[in-house]
């Protein structure tokens, strides 16, 4: 059930945040070059901000570019146009092409069969709401990647889908060079 309510949301600056998000409001700028419009939004909760990084910042098994792939591919299932540009762009500044990008976000991949099992599977819980078909896993598994990393996937998943649902409800503006839909 769809409704038709439109509210517009404004991204905040630094004066509207509260205290507890300013040092992580900071520390973005300082390392990223500025406030992406997403991360602002989460400064809207007195914790918002501080919680998110908090989390998006622990340790993984996986490698960052193992997680810029599930982005990709979640941030597609998702339909989220922000993820998707921004991810692009982070991956990037992983190793990947935009034709990679491309392959990551269809859940296909064809230069990397590991990426490829790690992408399939991670497509699949997020279509399957975690029901996931056991031949996914099996291949996951086939690929050299064990229990831990399964949990280490369903948490980056978790992750992205947060930050997806955020924009496809707030709709704020894209601050990443925009990609094109597959």
């Amino acid at each position: 059930m769809k409704t038709n309510l439109k509210i517009n949301f404004e991204v905040p600056n630094r004066e509207q945040m509260s205290v507890d998000n300013l040092p992580t409001y900071d520390t973005i700028v300082k390392s990223v070059g500025f406030m992406p419009n997403l991360f602002a939004t989460l400064g809207l909760s007195d914790n918002g901000l501080k919680r998110y990084i908090s989390f998006q910042n622990e340790k993984s098994s996986l490698s960052n570019k193992e997680k810029e792939a599930i982005n990709l591919v979640v941030s597609e299932v998702n339909e989220c146009d922000y993820c998707r540009a921004a991810h692009t762009a982070i991956g990037k500044m992983n190793g990947f092409t935009d034709e990679q990008a491309l392959e990551l976000r269809s859940g296909q991949v064809s230069f990397d069969s590991k990426l490829n099992a790690l992408v399939k599977l991670s497509q699949n819980i997020v279509h399957t709401r975690g029901k996931v078909t056991s031949q996914y896993l099996e291949l996951f598994f086939n690929e050299g990647y064990n229990q831990g990393h399964l949990v280490d996937v369903i948490l980056q998943i978790g992750e992205k889908t947060m930050t997806n649902y955020l924009h496809n409800i707030t709709q704020i503006p894209i601050d990443f060079p925009e990609v094109a839909n597959i």
